[in-house]
């Protein structure tokens, strides 16, 4: 029996739980966890906002933990080898997408917390394809929120081949934001943070920001019409997407990877005068994790986080949605 923690409804506190895993797939992974992130997904998740929750619900999807057992195919992988497991636990393998190294687009991925049991527990199963070494010189106590925030505001570096002399524009220094920064200002581009705190703004250069805008003074947002190559949104807020698109340089991209509530509006003109995009991305293939895990590695790269015990997870899970975890909640057991 696997022991962790579960809700049994929408909104419910999460309380001890047990179930039985049945026998470990010839290619899976069993993960004894050490440390789970906390991710604004599994609040969505365990509240059913996104309508696919599976009650009892075990949140959790950035696990750092040692391999507990292996199914009998896996050969990459070792006994009490530390790993790491993300949004994804399982892809096809076999589709066009997964065949041209983007397993993230796989058409029948499967999350980690979407339809079966997550992180929030001793143990986690995945398929071998994504469970990830941790390099040896990244913390294990904070490394668990590379594996879903990291990676999400990674990935579009590498999709849209980013160059260091690019001018990037991060909107909310949240969970995401924050690693955007550091990730950006370690790339060489040249970064700005908009955010609606001012106080923020002292510790927004301190992650890795060249400049700060506050986005509630319209005068500051016009200040810095036609500078950016890329803005790329973390934020879970509706927001007028048109003056954030008037910044944009010629060919310049708004990127979505903070899920906002409603469809997002905006006039085409601008779009096509300028030859702009909107767009948006998912997470990123086992491959750019890797390359993500090796970059924050030589660049000595980790989240900001507060760190909780398990038995504290309805606690942690509230300082989340009340908006004051800084920046990212570790549990550990």
């Amino acid at each position: 029996m696997i022991r962790a923690y579960a809700a049994r409804e929408p909104g419910a506190k999460l309380e001890p739980f047990e179930y039985e895993p049945g026998s470990l797939g010839e290619e899976e992974v069993e993960i004894q966890v050490e440390y789970c992130g906390i991710c604004h997904s599994d609040l969505s998740m365990l509240n059913n906002d996104w309508g696919m929750t599976r009650y009892p619900f075990v949140p959790g999807h950035e696990v750092i933990g040692t391999i507990a057992a292996l199914g009998d195919r896996v050969k990459q992988l070792k006994l009490g080898q530390r790993v790491g497991l993300g949004w994804y636990s399982r892809s096809c393998m076999t589709c066009e997408w997964c065949m041209g190294g983007n397993h993230n687009l796989c058409q029948t991925a499967e999350g980690t917390i979407v339809g079966r049991y997550g992180g929030f527990a001793e143990k986690v199963r995945a398929h071998q394809g994504w469970v990830l070494p941790l390099p040896k010189n990244l913390n294990p106590a904070t490394s668990g929120p590379l594996f879903c925030g990291g990676i999400t505001v990674f990935n579009p570096l590498v999709q849209f081949d980013l160059k260091p002399t690019d001018r990037v524009g991060v909107i909310g220094i949240g969970g995401l934001g924050h690693m955007a920064l550091r990730f950006l200002r370690a790339w060489g581009c040249d970064v700005t943070a908009f955010s609606t705190s001012s106080d923020k703004e002292a510790e927004a250069r301190e992650m890795g920001a060249n400049h700060f805008v506050n986005s509630r003074d319209p005068q500051a947002l016009k200040a810095v019409a036609n500078s950016f190559d890329m803005i790329l949104s973390t934020v879970n807020a509706d927001l007028d997407w048109g003056t954030y698109i008037a910044t944009l340089r010629p060919k310049g991209r708004l990127h979505f990877v903070g899920v906002v509530p409603n469809p997002v509006s905006a006039h085409v003109f601008p779009l096509i005068e300028g030859q702009k995009s909107i767009s948006g991305s998912p997470l990123g293939s086992p491959t750019t994790v890797a390359r993500m895990l090796d970059f924050a590695e030589r660049h000595q790269l980790e989240p900001i986080t507060e760190t909780f015990t398990f038995d504290q997870v309805n606690e942690a899970m509230e300082r989340l949605h009340s908006g004051k975890a800084r920046y990212r909640i570790v549990l550990k057991h």
